[in-house]
């Protein structure tokens, strides 16, 4: 599943397009195991003459530090919330899930990248791909197309990672026709 959302943000990137609201509700998995990404309603189309942006937009637990705090930003705040669906994957639940909208821009400004759990408990490739995604200093973030390289997403055989999960839909939607 990473590697397909990452080659939809590396073709929205390639063609100059920021979605801004990279996050678990907008990752759309399809029973046929084709990934979507989804909800362009804050997306931003950027341009020669508009490279960045500095407006405050996107779901509050996965925005960037740098839209936070009112930067100017590029393509790669769509690295940060997609590191921060990875976190979300694994701890089942997205970081500061308690907190106000208000209160997590707060956090991650002042904080920055979310503290896993237990970070023991994650393959230390896994450990290293999030921190590809969740660098602080935006120029150190990886981009998508780099990230396509990076072993975690590699080494991955996606086609198996999703099929306990079809399979689950697929009989849920048997039970539903009963």
């Amino acid at each position: 599943m990473s590697g397909k959302c990452l080659q939809g943000l590396e073709f929205l990137h390639s063609n100059h397009v920021m979605h801004r609201d990279v996050k678990s509700l907008n990752i759309l998995l399809r029973t046929d195991g084709s990934v979507k990404l989804a909800d362009f309603g804050f997306s931003a189309q950027l341009t020669p003459k508009q490279s960045r942006r500095s407006s405050l937009i996107g779901t509050a637990w996965w925005m960037a530090p740098e839209v936070v705090e009112g930067q100017p930003y590029g393509p790669k705040v769509d690295i940060w919330s997609f590191g921060i669906v990875g976190i979300e994957m694994v701890e089942r639940e997205v970081p500061y899930k308690n907190e106000s909208p208000l209160s997590t821009q707060l956090l991650i400004a002042t904080q920055g990248i979310p503290e896993l759990r237990q970070p023991k408990l994650l393959s230390p490739l896994l450990r290293d791909f999030l921190s590809c995604c969740l660098q602080r200093d935006e120029r150190r973030r990886w981009c998508a197309k780099e990230l396509l390289q990076h072993p975690f997403v590699t080494s991955a055989n996606p086609a198996s990672s999703l099929v306990p999960l079809i399979i689950l839909v697929k009989k849920w939607k048997e039970e539903r026709k009963k």
